[in-house]
């Protein structure tokens, strides 16, 4: 996802010299092209996320359209105030860029486990979300966030994820969901890079010929609610999946839709249970150990279509 978003920041900056992309003191390698061709629209602002933040805030005052890049929790939960009250406040056109959602630096331990940044970015006021698959979707997603005005979140994975979507997707805009296989037994609803988790729980229910459909919804808030109250009225069972603590992200997103349709259907959260990750190891053991990876929700799953 890392180089998705950088192929389309290069094609971006080279269509608008008004785009500023600012670095906390990392990402040199991957961010070499910027440098290279782009000199006068990268600016590092070393290890003090608070002010790039509010340097990103007053550049944008000016009619520029900021990125601030950093990895896990430093652009979003160091800088909360900043990005409450320099940014989104004021409607400033600044996207946050989290590189490593959820467990994509879990040797790192607790400090780099970003878990609760989908909940809190998403409770901000004009703060619009993005929360891509795999680099097809992050590709989409960083030109609607460069083209949304205001201030907008994108979280990412890392670099080298699976592609899960074999071709490049619409250049649409809006809300995007995005269904890539159909049934009729339960729903499976995916925010992230846990996209890759929903697939290969989906072929271990068909496996026992439970038919699963695979929902990936890239767009966090506004989430496509026309999308999710279809499905509400087509099956009983959903299951929504996230790398992110299921307080107050993407699956209480889906719940309060579904509270105030008032359809029969239930939902089932599956994301990290309120508590913080203590554990260490790379991304795909945290998974498992915390009943995120693809077997866990396959039986999770199953075990909520029969109850």
């Amino acid at each position: 996802m890392r180089d998705a978003f950088v192929r389309v920041l290069l094609e971006s900056m080279a269509a608008n010299d008004r785009i500023v992309l600012i670095t906390g003191d990392l990402g040199f390698g991957v961010l070499r092209p910027v440098w290279e061709r782009f000199p006068k629209q990268i600016l590092n602002a070393g290890i003090a996320e608070q002010s790039m933040v509010s340097m990103a805030a007053g550049l944008a005052a000016t009619g520029r359209t900021v990125l601030v890049y950093s990895i896990g929790n430093f652009p979003t939960l160091r800088p909360l105030e900043q990005i409450r009250n320099d940014c989104a406040y004021h409607g400033a056109d600044v996207k946050i860029v989290c590189v490593g959602g959820g467990f994509v630096y879990g040797s790192l331990g607790m400090s780099h486990h970003a878990t609760e940044d989908q909940s809190i970015l998403r409770a901000l006021p004009g703060v619009t979300c993005f929360t891509p698959g795999d680099p097809a979707e992050a590709e989409w997603a960083v030109r609607e966030a460069l083209r949304t005005p205001g201030t907008c979140y994108l979280r990412l994975g890392r670099a080298n994820e699976p592609k899960v979507h074999a071709s490049a997707l619409p250049d649409v805009r809006g809300p995007l969901s995005l269904t890539l296989q159909t049934g009729g037994d339960l729903a499976i609803l995916s925010s992230g890079g846990i996209l890759t988790q929903a697939v290969e729980a989906a072929r271990l229910l068909a496996e026992k010929g439970i038919r699963a459909e695979v929902v990936s919804f890239p767009s966090l808030k506004p989430l496509d609610e026309a999308k999710v109250k279809e499905l509400l009225d087509r099956f009983r069972r959903i299951v929504t999946v996230e790398e992110n603590t299921v307080v107050g992200g993407f699956g209480s997103a889906v719940c309060e839709i579904a509270a105030e349709a008032g359809t029969g259907c239930r939902v089932r959260r599956i994301g990290l249970e309120d508590t913080y990750s203590t554990v260490v190891g790379s991304q795909q053991y945290l998974r498992q150990v915390y009943g995120i990876d693809g077997p866990s929700i396959a039986g999770k799953a199953e075990a909520f279509l029969h109850e």
